[in-house]
């Protein structure tokens, strides 16, 4: 099996962990599999242009280095490999998203969470109906902020892990588990607004954060949670504290990012703190079986 430090080597394979081979700061990295990021330059108009992808709005930047527009892409998990195109002022601008394999993640867990009865299949999908409405939402933010870690600890299980609960394969993991301690802070990895907080079947104690353009954050399995809907925080501002609740094995905090409505790998959103740190993090607890 893939081990989790070897995972993040294959992120950087287009870029060098060195500040000079990496983007410009306040871009994601580039990784145009799916659960990555495209970059796509749009040209250089006077304006903004309005640009979807898979008839998804999808945010746009000013490109720092060439003073043209780009569209920043968030690629689904399920997206097939091929040519694929972002839809700007009429015309379509084309880019290449490459395979990926992701490996394979085995997790014993209670059997109410991977066979739900009926009461809480209703359960389920009233979530999903009001967590979908968060993830499809595309809201005006402030300008681009690289994201920083919300919580202190290595990481126990990697985005985009094929999961399989007691045998049973299920969707991919698409967020980060952070290994901290329960009861340990969870912090906003950039400015945003507090969009829904709630108790949910799986994820447990959660908040969901809009960052603007549809960028999204959500934190799952939490202990504690000390904001409101409708709370806007800052980077670093407390959110909650790390627990257990929901589908989880053991403390952590669980954390997803979506872009456009894809969740992609939110090491691709962070600021680049240096091969050090990410080396501590992902070597400490690789293999630990959290959700």
């Amino acid at each position: 099996m893939q081990s989790v430090m070897q995972f993040i080597v294959s992120v950087f394979t287009a870029a060098s962990l060195h500040s000079a081979d990496l983007p410009p700061a306040g871009l994601p990295l580039p990784h145009p599999v799916p659960g990555g990021v495209a970059l796509v330059d749009l040209g250089n108009g006077t304006e903004a242009p309005q640009a979807t992808f898979n008839g998804k709005a999808v945010m746009v930047r000013k490109d720092a280095t060439q003073n043209h527009w780009q569209a920043v892409v968030g690629i689904p998990l399920k997206q097939a490999p091929g040519e694929a195109f972002v839809a700007a002022g009429g015309q379509h601008y084309p880019f290449a998203i490459r395979d990926k394999a992701y490996p394979e993640q085995h997790l014993t867990v209670k059997n109410k969470h991977v066979n739900p009865n009926e009461e809480q299949l209703n359960r389920i999908r009233s979530e999903f109906a009001r967590m979908g409405k968060v993830y499809t939402s595309f809201t005006d933010g402030q300008p681009w902020q690289p994201m920083m870690w919300p919580a202190e600890g290595p990481l126990s299980s990697a985005f985009g892990l094929k999961r399989f609960f007691n045998g049973e394969q299920r969707n991919p993991h698409s967020g980060l588990d952070i290994a901290a301690p329960a009861g340990s802070n969870i912090r906003a990895p950039s400015a945003g607004t507090v969009v829904l907080t709630g108790d949910f079947y799986f994820n447990g104690n959660s908040v969901f954060l809009d960052h603007g353009h549809g960028l999204i954050s959500m934190f799952c399995h939490m202990q504690g949670i000390t904001v409101q809907e409708g709370d806007q925080v800052q980077a670093g501002d407390l959110l909650g504290t790390v627990g257990a609740t929901g589908r989880a094995t053991g403390p952590h905090l669980h954390w997803t990012v979506s872009l456009n409505n894809a969740r992609i790998n939110p090491l691709l959103m962070l600021a680049h703190p240096g091969e050090a740190e990410f080396s501590q993090r992902f070597t400490a607890t690789a293999g630990a079986e959290h959700e």
